[in-house]
Order: structure tokens, then sequence, then C-alpha cells
């Protein structure tokens, strides 16, 4: 009963590894559409992309865990889209072949905050 009660809270707060999963695949799309669109943000390469989606929802996980912020484009309206760009410049210094300027993590939370509006599943 227990295991029951456990799985049906994971299921409804979205921390489930189905989850986790389809939130990597979504912020790796939206990643890959955000740095087609942008300037000033680029990332070359499929491992790029994998790796700077697992960096960038690890980083997001951490700061609503630390925080209690959620760090989405939109998720706390100007905190939130300032928190997402500042995760999408840190996120240069972690993963191969990204490089952001500041004016492209500020576009790029923008469009990710777009995207993440038009695409289903929460990107960051």
């Amino acid at each position: 009963m227990a295991d029951d009660e456990r799985r049906k809270e994971e299921s409804d707060s979205g921390s489930g590894i189905g989850s986790i999963i389809v939130r990597l695949i979504v912020t790796a799309i939206i990643l890959a559409i955000a740095s087609f669109f942008t300037p000033g943000f680029s990332i070359v390469g499929l491992w790029s992309y994998i790796i700077a989606a697992v960096v960038i929802t690890l980083i997001d996980w951490g700061v609503e865990k630390a925080m209690g912020v959620d760090a989405s484009p939109f998720g706390k309206g100007v905190k939130g889209f300032l928190i997402a760009a500042v995760i999408i410049y840190l996120t240069q210094f972690l993963v191969p072949n990204m490089r952001v300027s500041m004016i492209g993590a500020l576009l790029a939370a923008l469009a990710i905050g777009i995207l993440d509006a038009i695409i289903p599943g929460r990107a960051m």
C-alpha cells in the first residue's frame, strides 16, 4: 500500500524517472530550436545538446531545491527569467561546443520561455 502511495506522489509531482527522461528530451529539443534562432547562443553536436540538457536540468533542480524558486523563464516572473538566463550562461562552462554571450543567454531564456509555453512538457 505504501508503494502505491509513493508512486502516486511521484507521478503527481513529476519526479518519476519517466518524467525526468521526457524533461531531458524536451530540453534538448528546445535547446536545438533556441540555438538555431538566437544570436549569441550556439551549440554544436548532438552530444553537446544532450550534455547541455542534463546540465541545465540538474542546475534547475538544484536551484529549485536550494532556493525554492521555479527557475523556468516564466516561473516566477522576472526572477525566474533572470535565473534561467544565468543557468544557460553558466552551462557553457560545463558543456563542450556551447558558446553563449550575456545577451545570447537573455535571448535564449526568452526563446526557451516561449517554446516552453508551446511544446508540452517543462523544459526548465
